[in-house]
């Protein structure tokens, strides 16, 4: 890539894609084309240099229609594919059919795409639960197919393996250059954290952030929380239950119950999914992007293989992670775990030798990279 090459980040808004952009601007490169489905990112981008700023464009990368209309139009040079629906245990068990039909659709849509306009190279952002359940730790990229997968993601695992091998067939059929990565667990900046759908760290930072909220006694802080995050209203015992502005202490704390925020005698507790048993491994989103920007500037198709993984080489229990993040938030209550929920995968720990062997390795450490997100999220979600 150049400078000034035309450059794709499909799904703009979302957590990777966004820091692609970010780290984009960054380095200088003035040709920048995001797409995005519902929420419109150009206030994010408001105070970047003239020439530096992206252009955005609400797109439904679910309609083949639409896509190639994109592409035909735009014809960009470098496409990062980050656009996918995402989210923790509950979400992929809840929303099964829309998590295989919607990332099969816009992966099959925009590499499709990628290949009809003659797009120079194409970066698949995947995830490392394409790999089995079982599999043998830490997970080397030929373990992918060996065995079964994780039930509780198996659909949103199918479309991204998929994906994986769309991009080597249009490879090995068409000669495009489409190279997949593989990252372990993400957060940071833009990040979800809804607490029904979110993934398992952003989900902590917010339950601590609450639960401390709710020791000092800031109602007031808690329902706009609620609010911006639009989660606010749940079916509880049949009846509705809405949290707007003016509603109850009651009220505000029997929705934080609902979410596992409660008192217990006298003292906070937060209760959480699982035994906390189960080991996870984190990366910093801007530490992917930088990855993601550094393979597409020096490494093809025929350096990468089929797919490489992206991580940081070491895993932690949920339930130390719980604490650490406890720490940084400054919640001084309690912890428990419902055991009566589901861990999912036990161990998810990718081997990241060959991106090292390729050149690249992490920059920033968990803890750092917490603090980081959780000042993002008081800073920018809560207008703390």
């Amino acid at each position: 890539m150049n400078k000034n090459s035309k450059i794709f980040v499909a799904g703009v808004t979302g957590l990777v894609g966004s820091a692609i952009v970010r780290k984009l601007i960054k380095k200088g490169y003035t040709n920048i084309i995001g797409s995005y489905h519902s929420r419109n990112p150009q206030q994010r981008y408001q105070n970047n240099p003239k020439n530096l700023q992206p252009r955005f464009i609400k797109l439904d990368l679910r309609r083949q229609e639409d896509t190639e209309s994109f592409f035909e139009q735009e014809k960009p040079d470098y496409v990062f594919l980050a656009a996918a629906k995402v989210g923790g245990i509950l979400a992929n068990n809840t929303y099964k059919a829309e998590f295989i039909y919607d990332n099969l659709m816009i992966a099959a849509n925009v590499i499709n795409s990628a290949y009809k306009f003659g797009v120079k190279k194409l970066l698949n952002l995947g995830s490392s639960c394409i790999y089995p359940k079982f599999a043998p730790q830490p997970m080397k990229e030929e373990y992918l197919l060996t065995n079964s997968l994780e039930p509780t993601n198996e659909p949103y695992a199918i479309a991204k393996i998929a994906a994986i091998k769309l991009c080597r067939y249009y490879n090995e059929q068409y000669g495009t250059n489409f190279v997949s990565v593989m990252p372990t667990n993400l957060y940071g900046p833009n990040d979800n954290f809804h607490l029904l759908n979110s993934h398992v760290l952003p989900a902590l930072i917010r339950k601590f952030h609450l639960a401390k909220l709710l020791q000092q006694g800031d109602f007031e802080a808690i329902k706009k929380d609620f609010i911006r995050n639009k989660d606010n209203k749940t079916v509880i015992s049949n009846s509705l239950l809405v949290v707007e502005e003016d509603s109850s202490k009651d009220e505000v704390i029997r929705l934080l119950s609902y979410y596992g925020i409660k008192y217990v005698n006298t003292s906070v507790t937060v209760t959480l999914w699982g035994t906390g048993k189960s080991y996870r491994e984190f990366l910093y989103v801007d530490d992917l992007a930088d990855v993601c920007i550094y393979l597409m500037e020096n490494h093809d198709y025929k350096d990468i293989g089929e797919f490489v993984n992206i991580g940081v080489g070491e895993d932690i229990t949920i339930k130390d992670l719980a604490f650490i993040i406890k720490d940084i938030v400054g919640f001084k209550g309690e912890i428990s775990f419902d055991t009566s929920k589901p861990d999912g995968t036990p161990r998810k720990l990718l081997d990241i030798s060959r991106i090292l062997r390729l050149g690249w390795q992490p920059k920033v450490s968990l803890r750092e990279g917490i603090g980081h997100t959780y000042k993002w999220y008081t800073d920018m979600y809560c207008g703390l």
